[in-house]
């Protein structure tokens, strides 16, 4: 839909694909174009003549909105989409205008799952006590139609979470990251990573924060994405405030906070703002984890495998969804130790600092258990060839 960081789950997808030959329409937002070209899919504006914001401006949480999108234009998108002669649709399970026009055609999809071990069973039950929850008549209206017009007979305001299909759906993590009785939820599943790959075009070099990596000292980068900051903007500047002051009473810490793109006060700025700690609207992730020692992070699905890649340990501090979830099973793996406590919780400066000790004592038990975890990274981006493959026979 809208989500840069699920579309470039996507991309990798998209380039296989297009090296076989294979023509791919990606329908997505003009801010993707660019990508899209880049990988050899062909461009279509999914919202050319609809926004988002046109089909709801008011539900909450906003991918709610996706199913206003869904359920108002999903007859005039599979127009459109028939004229292309589709054999397959692959969506992101946010997209539930995919699963929509699959229905609508009759023609098999193959659902990207959105999220660490996100079962949709268990969602729901959290969404419906979800304090954030505002739904509006629009939306509740679309689920009516996707119910009587369209046969989804598990519509609901949360169809974002339960869009599993029966074709193929494809997880973006190792199987590792699941238990056996997990993965039964998925079936029938394929583990494809969520790493883009090495040919993902990236922004030319820029400056990095850091020193490269030195014995005695510690680069530590603080992100917590993007999609929080719609969300709990207060509790991220509450913990993001312990952390400055923590890190910059640490003699060996060069520290950098990445704000996402989150358009902060200046004096919040500056309240974050230390001798040892810079603060940065936007960094290249990637680049900035070739030098970090140590990655606070929320746990979002690209950023805790992109740390583990690169062969950086975390300290986890989830907010919300799936990320508690992954953060916990970051620490079991051996990759990640905990920081807070519960999500979203109370950080006071002692449990900063106890935190890095214990991560300082542990370096090299961490380095074991990313470098094992590098290795699963790789063999499911080996076994990508084979899963194009098989999406291209559900496309005949």
């Amino acid at each position: 839909m809208v989500g840069v960081g699920h579309f470039q789950r996507l991309w990798s997808l998209i380039a296989g694909l297009s090296a076989r030959g294979v023509p791919v329409h990606v329908l997505t937002h003009g801010g993707c174009r660019s990508l899209v070209e880049q990988a050899g899919g062909r461009f279509v504006d999914l919202f050319a003549g609809h926004t988002l914001e046109s089909a709801d401006d008011a539900s909450l949480p906003i991918p709610a909105r996706s199913v206003t999108f869904a359920g108002r234009y999903g007859e005039e998108i599979a127009r459109m989409v028939a004229d292309l002669d589709p054999g397959l649709i692959v969506h992101d399970t946010f997209a539930v205008i995919g699963r929509v026009v699959a229905r609508i055609l009759d023609i098999p999809r193959v659902n990207v799952c959105a999220g660490h071990n996100a079962a949709p069973q268990r969602l729901l039950a959290e969404l419906a006590t979800d304090p954030r929850v505002r739904i509006s008549e629009r939306c509740l209206e679309a689920v009516e139609i996707l119910r009587t017009r369209h046969g989804l007979a598990d519509a609901s305001p949360f169809s974002y979470v339960s869009g599993l299909s029966p074709d193929l759906n494809l997880y973006c993590e190792p199987p590792e990251f699941l238990s056996a009785e997990e993965r039964t939820v998925f079936e029938p599943v394929e583990f494809y990573g969520s790493l883009p790959g090495p040919d993902y075009p990236r922004p030319e070099a820029v400056a990095a924060p850091f020193q490269p990596r030195a014995a005695g000292r510690l680069n530590v980068y603080v992100s917590f994405g993007t999609v929080i900051w719609g969300y709990y903007a207060a509790d991220a500047l509450r913990i993001l405030r312990t952390l400055a002051e923590a890190l910059d009473q640490e003699p060996d810490v060069s520290a950098v906070i990445s704000l996402g793109g989150a358009k902060l006060t200046d004096d919040e700025r500056a309240a974050l703002r230390r001798a040892r700690v810079s603060v940065e609207s936007y960094v290249d992730q990637w680049r900035i984890l070739e030098r970090a020692d140590v990655y606070v992070t929320h746990h979002g699905l690209n950023s805790t495998h992109e740390a583990i890649v690169q062969g950086v340990p975390m300290l986890s501090c989830p907010f919300f969804w799936d990320q508690p979830g992954l953060a916990r099973r970051s620490q079991e793996l051996g990759v990640a130790l905990p920081l807070l406590r519960e999500p979203r919780g109370r950080l006071t400066t002692a449990e900063v600092a106890t935190a890095l000790q214990a991560l300082r004592r542990r370096r090299t038990e961490l380095g074991a258990a990313l470098e094992r975890a590098r290795g699963w990274e790789r063999e499911v981006m080996a076994a990508r060839p084979r899963i194009l493959d098989r999406l291209v026979a559900l496309s005949s």
